[in-house]
This record gives C-alpha cells, sequence and structure tokens, in this order.
C-alpha cells in the first residue's frame, strides 16, 4: 500500500487539517500518516486559539516518520512560522522527498489569519521551491504573486508568477471571487484547465486541505500530475454533491462520507 505524509495544524472540528487530510488519504487509498505543526480550537466559524509545537518536536514527529515507513508523497499545510517552515524544508531535503505538494494555507475559510507575516518570505524561498505543485486559492495566489485576480487571466499571470519565480507547478483554485469552480494547473509552461460545476454548498470548511491531500495521495499511487489533480477535483465535487450537513448553519463537511469506490482504488 502506498503511503502520504500530512505535515499540518490539527482541526478540532474535523472538517479541514490534519483530521480533513487523514480523510481524503484514507478514502484515495493511501496509509496516511502525520506530522502535527500545530494544536487549534476551531470550527466552521473561527479560529478560537491555535497553540503551536516546537521546532525540534516537529523535527522528531518527521524523522520518526521517514526513519521507518517512508512516505511516497507529502502534503503540506497550515504551518504558521518561519522556524517551522525551515525545519520542514530541511528535512525533506535530507530525505530527498517526492511528490511534495504545498496547500499554503495562510487565511481561513472564516477569514482567520493562519500564518505570521515573516513566515510568507520563507515559505515562497525554502518551501515553494521543493515543492512538485503548489496549490493557493484565489486570496492566496494573490499573496504569492503580488497581482490582483479578478478573471481567469489573472488567474493565469498569477500561476506563472508563481511557478516560474519559485521553480514549481501551480494549481490556481477558482471558487473564490470567481463564480464558478475552474483551477488552473500551470506546469513546465503549459496552461491546462480543469472545468468544474460551482455547488451551491455551504460546507465549505476544509475543502482546500482536501484537494491538496487526494492529488498527494494520487501522486504517491503514481499517477502523473495531471491524472492526480482530475482525480482529486472529482473527489472534492463528488463530496460538496453529497450535500452532508453536520450542524447548525454552516456545519463542516465530511469528506470521508464520499464513498465513490472508484476514488479509493
Amino acid at each position: 500500500m502506498k503511503t502520504a505524509l500530512s505535515i499540518a495544524g490539527s482541526d478540532s472540528s474535523g472538517g479541514a487539517g490534519i483530521q480533513a487530510d487523514l480523510k481524503a488519504m484514507t478514502m484515495n487509498g493511501v496509509f496516511a500518516m502525520t506530522a502535527v505543526t500545530a494544536l487549534t480550537a476551531q470550527n466552521t466559524t473561527g479560529v478560537r486559539a491555535i497553540s503551536e509545537v516546537t521546532p525540534d518536536f516537529l523535527r522528531a514527529q518527521i524523522d520518526a516518520v521517514f526513519e521507518d515507513i517512508r512516505p511516497d508523497a507529502v502534503k503540506i499545510g497550515m504551518v504558521s512560522s518561519a522556524a517551522l517552515i525551515q525545519v520542514i524544508a530541511e528535512r525533506l531535503r535530507f530525505y530527498r522527498a517526492e511528490n511534495i505538494v504545498v496547500d499554503p494555507v495562510m487565511v481561513a475559510t472564516s477569514g482567520s489569519r493562519l500564518m505570521a507575516e515573516d513566515a510568507l518570505t520563507t515559505l515562497r524561498e525554502q518551501l515553494l521551491v521543493l515543492a512538485a505543485v503548489v496549490t493557493p486559492n484565489i486570496p492566496e495566489a494573490e499573496i504569492l504573486s503580488g497581482i490582483t485576480i479578478h478573471g481567469e487571466e489573472d488567474m493565469c499571470r498569477a500561476a506563472k508568477i508563481i511557478g516560474d519565480g519559485c521553480g514549481c507547478a501551480v494549481l490556481c483554485k477558482g471558487g473564490h471571487r470567481i463564480s464558478d469552480a475552474n483551477d488552473l494547473l500551470y506546469a513546465n509552461g503549459d496552461l491546462r484547465w480543469f472545468r468544474g460545476r460551482r455547488i451551491d454548498n455551504p460546507n465549505t470548511h476544509g475543502t482546500g486541505c482536501t484537494l491538496s491531500s487526494a492529488i498527494a495521495a494520487n501522486l504517491a499511487k503514481g499517477y502523473d500530475l495531471a491524472a492526480s489533480v482530475e482525480r482529486a477535483k472529482a473527489y472534492i465535487s463528488g463530496a460538496l454533491a453529497d450535500m452532508l450537513d453536520l450542524g447548525q448553519g454552516s456545519g463542516p463537511m465530511n469528506h470521508a462520507f464520499n464513498l465513490t469506490g472508484e476514488f479509493a482504488k
């Protein structure tokens, strides 16, 4: 069985972060492991408190995984400080990790900021350069590229700026401020659109975590990047279409309930 490691923060509501990653990786047919960067007290309405792990403890978690069960892919989510980013980058270089997917979690769906200002440069210079693909949403792509995104032409510009600057592929995700679910993959100088139907579902907490984890899982299983994105997008679209509502108002979406066998193989 192929394996994947999630390096990310814990979400106490279970809809995003480590918890979402574990569900998505399992449902996409790989053995999931974790290295926790922070504990959060949060739900779909906001983040109430964050308790970061120490760099030494994060290093110990990553070492423990690689020294025993080497991951075939690595997904990186919420990393809130430059010191933790430096540890991750150094360890991944040391182990020559492959199939690295970076989801640059800067702001939660609820609007809560999840990354310190001084960590952005470290993220760009040390982590994105190691990535097979980085998966920003529109606000994150604006921060990383330095341009404002109003439509598809701007998405193309932003993806090129990020990809060419960091030497990685970029999946620029539509949805935020753009009334569709079209995602743009920029890889090896080529642009490819993955068109999708926008699903009117308020339970979108953790969709970014789930998509990036599903991409990592499919990379771990040997699919190329384009196929991994296509399969991951089909998986998340199915989860959104299920319309599962666990709580009052905009409760979290439990992605593990998308029991479509094809994507679990």
